[in-house]
């Protein structure tokens, strides 16, 4: 099956020195990826929150201010971001559309929601010098930035921002200038990620403004049912198009048998498939929440007196 020799072929890359046909001159060692642009805020958003929930604890208590459950999530989402921009999966991505859906997925759909469950603003915050930390925080109470997080965070904004990402990237002419393009392929990445982030932490810990727990559910709900229809789409379209749309991407398709076509194809039904069962999952979570509110939410019926 090809599932089953694209994880042969990624496990090859992780252990031997070469590989046959076109991998025969490639040192195993040099398919790690070391890029600056993208280790770099990776490892300080690391550092950060690893200080912060240090300093965090030892003036709160162990478990407060941030639970362990969410620095599990974390470090478990730092991990598998890592994994996926620096191992050879990440120079696999970039020869086989099959291995670039499944980076990207993994960046999207498993690393953003585990660190926005994590919730690193507070901790980030703790992570600064106790002399700057009430400078930061009118720093993001300024209107314009208050304004414009306001506006980003908006359900519905950034639910249109993480689409106009999975969209746009796959258009063609951007997707082809990626891959030949290192500084936007780092765009690619980032917007990616960044979008999916917002995305989850809108859906995870959004303000509602005002609203109940079950109304906020309800929202991520529907977020989440919009989501799963455009993925659902685009996945789809990749999947049943007779024609090539990045003819460069499936350069090692042959590796696995498959033609340029069928590589594509196959990235189509991961974006289709697995992706859909993600969100859907994530929808069925929050289904089950507002199903199960809490009574005290709930509104009081009216008391009738007698006569």
């Amino acid at each position: 099956m090809p599932a089953l020799s694209f994880a042969a072929l990624l496990l090859v890359l992780l252990t031997q020195p070469a590989f046959a046909h076109g991998l025969s001159d490639v040192d195993a060692r040099s398919l790690w990826s070391y890029d600056p642009w993208l280790l770099t805020p990776l490892y300080l958003v690391g550092i950060g929150f690893y200080i912060g929930t240090q300093r965090l604890w030892r003036h709160a208590g162990g478990g407060r201010g941030v639970s362990f459950g969410q620095v599990a999530a974390f470090w478990t989402g730092w991990l598998i971001t890592a994994l996926a921009v620096t191992s050879p999966l990440h120079w696999l991505g970039e020869r086989l559309f099959t291995a670039h859906m499944t980076e990207h997925e993994l960046l999207m759909v498993v690393a953003a929601p585990l660190m926005a469950y994590a919730r690193i603003n507070g901790p980030m915050l703790w992570s600064l010098p106790a002399s700057l930390r009430p400078a930061a925080g009118r720093l993001l109470n300024l209107p314009p930035v208050a304004g414009a997080w306001g506006f980003i965070s908006h359900p519905v904004s950034a639910t249109a921002l993480h689409g106009a990402a999975l969209w746009a990237w796959h258009a063609p002419p951007l997707y082809a200038w990626a891959l030949a393009n290192p500084a936007v392929h780092r765009l690619q990445h980032i917007s990616f990620f960044a979008t999916a982030l917002l995305f989850w932490w809108v859906l995870l810990h959004g303000r509602g403004q005002g609203r109940s727990s079950r109304v906020r559910d309800g929202i991520a709900i529907a977020c989440l049912f919009i989501t799963i229809l455009h993925s659902g789409v685009l996945g789809a379209l990749l999947t049943i198009s007779p024609r090539l749309w990045i003819p460069g991407q499936g350069a090692l398709a042959g590796e696995l048998g498959l033609t340029p076509l069928e590589d594509q194809q196959l990235a189509g039904v991961l974006m289709w498939v697995p992706m859909g069962i993600l969100y859907t999952g994530a929808a069925l979570v929050f289904a089950h929440r507002w199903l199960t509110v809490n009574e005290s939410e709930a509104p009081l019926a009216p008391v009738r007196h007698p006569g």
